[in-house]
């Protein structure tokens, strides 16, 4: 489980670096796309999150 959070917060951070990467020439038209699988990735990994953070609180594990 410990392995699991770490892993689920460095996909959030890159969740946020896929949100706030800059336009490059070649890639410009991808922009959005990155935009919208980054804001999954940061949505979808979060929940993954708050889930094992509440099963862990209420002695679930």
């Amino acid at each position: 489980m410990k392995h699991s959070s770490f892993l689920f917060l460095a996909c959030i951070l890159a969740g946020f670096a896929l949100n706030s990467m800059p336009p490059v020439t070649f890639l410009s038209g991808l922009v959005p796309f990155f935009n919208i699988v980054g804001a999954i990735a940061i949505l979808i990994f979060s929940f993954a999150l708050l889930y094992y953070g509440v099963k862990a609180l209420l002695g679930k594990s």
